[in-house]
């Protein structure tokens, strides 16, 4: 009985031309062979099974072949391609870093790189995972990659170059070996099953090839377990079952489910799925790739990105045509946000099955409607803002009122309302009758209290000749430095219920009268100054203009250039200070046996 011999060896590449699915690098050292332009060291780098170890030693072996093609290939009947063929080569070392990663492996790695070839020109040495090797057997290593013996080539192979240190990356030239594309694994495949007499259909083998991930040697391994179970006849379902991956007929059935919006039929497919062993998560990224290629599939400039065979190629076509672009573009962010959250759920059952009823949903109203309805219900929701205060001091005969949210129109029989519009001024003395009774002036307040309720004015207050002061009937009193005082005064009573900060920022504020019109109010700083303008000065205006009966009345709010600096005092300051306000304090602090901090 003869020795078995794993696909991934037994058809190993021999040459240049037989490496899958990496032509540049396979050009770019071919070209250098011929025109001897041999770097002294080389890093091959990428993914598992991509042809790294197998380049470097066709490498190794066509620049040693004394007889070499047009198309720089190894003749493979010279003395040096025979010892290679027959793995009796002294021309080639092949170092595995990962057992050999001290500095001591380094410093005999070294002692035999003195040593000239037997048969050849070049020495060889090939080391694999040199990313094991500790930083001590890096730093050991850089005088020998840097100048190595003209019959030495280092070749290094890694699958993870970020860990190889900066020192040795400078003396290599790099090369990144890419993942094997779908169709290329599945060329090799068809040709090694011609090789090994085994029928397999196609679109077995783009499972396995999609199962491999971009590796070449990892599809021929999962070829070797598939004929294990098939013998010499593969078929689409037995791979499915074999490898667990979901039959691509699932989705297909799971997407018409959801054009026709029927839940019922989307949960009872899940179930089936579930109750065949596989997970839910892997039916949410399956169904995420699904809806994937069914958009590549809505333009034929894009099907080309479509990695299957061409009788699934036009499944995907054919439901394409009865997925609408934006239905494809919401059902793609339900799944993603669902394969982002799944492992963060308790119920994971019931969360795949929420997300394929928001699925089934998406049919209930066309795109421009949705649309339509969500801009509706934010412009409702939207709350009415007052406009930011742009001068300190407007003029005091108007008041300028922005409405955000259209007033609907009044019909003929509805009762006469003047609601405020854009732009529209609204005279100084109603704005001060609303302040005399709730004392401050409030755009939610005169918009009618929520901002969407139109305020009711009387029909006295729209005519212009019936127009009249606030409080009329009342005492005005003569405005001079006196009577300002006077109620300025009263108004700070009006605001008891204020916090004690604000109430002596009221109280200590300076007025000046200027002329009969004009009244400055002086504050210690420009804080106070700000927190008055947005604050009070509106109620302050409307108070003393109802006082004074004077609606020319304007306030101008300055900062005080004579406030001297502010004492910055310590903690035994800030008590010796209370003391001298309360001596009872000192006694206090003597009793307790108070410390100051």
């Amino acid at each position: 009985m003869d020795n078995f011999i794993v696909s991934a060896r037994k058809y190993r590449p021999a040459s240049f031309d037989m490496v899958v699915g990496q032509d540049a690098i396979t050009q770019t050292l071919k070209r250098a062979i011929l025109t001897k332009h041999l770097a002294q060291a080389y890093l091959f780098c990428g993914p598992r099974g991509v042809g790294k170890t197998t380049c470097a030693r066709i490498f190794a072996k066509t620049i040693n072949c004394t007889n070499l093609s047009a198309d720089a290939e190894a003749c493979n009947e010279c003395e040096s391609c025979m010892s290679y063929n027959s793995s009796r080569s002294y021309n080639i070392h092949e170092l595995d870093a990962a057992s050999n990663n001290k500095v001591e492996d380094i410093r005999n790695l070294t002692d035999q790189v003195r040593i000239p070839p037997q048969v050849g020109k070049y020495s060889v040495y090939i080391i694999d995972e040199v990313h094991m090797l500790t930083t001590q057997a890096f730093n050991a290593f850089l005088k020998t990659l840097e100048e190595p013996p003209a019959h030495a080539i280092f070749i290094l192979a890694t699958t993870e170059k970020h860990k190889i240190i900066p020192t040795i990356l400078s003396r290599c030239q790099i090369f990144d070996f890419n993942r094997i594309g779908i169709d290329d694994i599945v060329n090799r495949l068809k040709y090694v099953a011609e090789k090994e007499n085994v029928s397999a259909e196609e679109e077995a083998l783009h499972v396995i090839a999609k199962k491999a991930d971009g590796a070449m040697r990892d599809a021929l391994s999962i070829f070797d377990q598939v004929v294990s179970l098939c013998g010499k006849d593969i078929k689409y379902k037995d791979v499915t079952s074999n490898l667990n991956v979901l039959d691509y007929e699932y989705y297909f059935k799971v997407v018409d489910a959801t054009l026709r919006a029927d839940v019922s039929s989307a949960l009872l497919l899940f179930d089936d799925i579930l109750s065949k062993g596989f997970d839910g998560y892997n039916f949410l990224t399956g169904l995420s790739s699904h809806f994937r290629d069914l958009l590549v599939s809505k333009d034929p400039a894009t099907t080309r990105l479509l990695e299957t065979t061409q009788s699934v190629r036009k499944l995907y076509v054919d439901q394409a045509a009865s997925c609408s672009v934006p239905f494809l573009y919401k059902a793609l962010d339900i799944c993603n946000k669902a394969d982002i959250s799944y492992k963060t759920t308790k119920n994971q059952r019931l969360y795949v099955e929420m997300a394929l009823i928001r699925l089934c949903s998406l049919i209930g109203l066309p795109p421009s409607s949705q649309s339509n309805e969500k801009k509706k219900s934010e412009q409702l929701q939207q709350p009415v803002k007052e406009d930011k205060i742009r001068e300190e001091n407007p003029p005091v005969n108007q008041v300028v009122v922005k409405q955000s949210v259209e007033t609907p129109k009044k019909s003929e029989d509805s009762p006469k309302t003047i609601p405020p519009q854009n732009n529209q001024h609204i005279p100084i003395e109603n704005m001060a009758r609303t302040a005399h009774h709730s004392r401050g002036i409030s755009i939610t307040n005169m918009l009618g209290g929520s901002g969407n309720v139109t305020p009711k004015v009387s029909e006295d207050d729209n005519k212009e000749e019936k127009r009249e002061t606030p409080n009329d009937n009342k005492e005005k009193k003569p405005l001079n430095d006196q009577t300002l005082k006077e109620v300025w005064s009263e108004f700070v009573k009006t605001q008891s219920q204020e916090s004690p900060r604000v109430l002596s920022m009221l109280q200590t504020v300076e007025l000046k009268l200027e002329g009969d019109n004009l009244i400055f109010v002086i504050l210690a700083n420009a804080s106070q100054r700000d927190f008055f303008v947005t604050t009070y000065r509106p109620k302050v205006l409307s108070f003393l203009i109802d006082e004074f009966g004077n609606p020319n009345l304007n306030i101008n709010s300055v900062v005080s250039e004579n406030i001297s600096e502010e004492i910055i005092y310590g903690n035994e300051q800030k008590v010796k200070k209370m003391i001298s306000e309360n001596p009872v304090l000192k006694d206090y602090i003597k009793d307790l046996d108070l410390d100051i901090y």
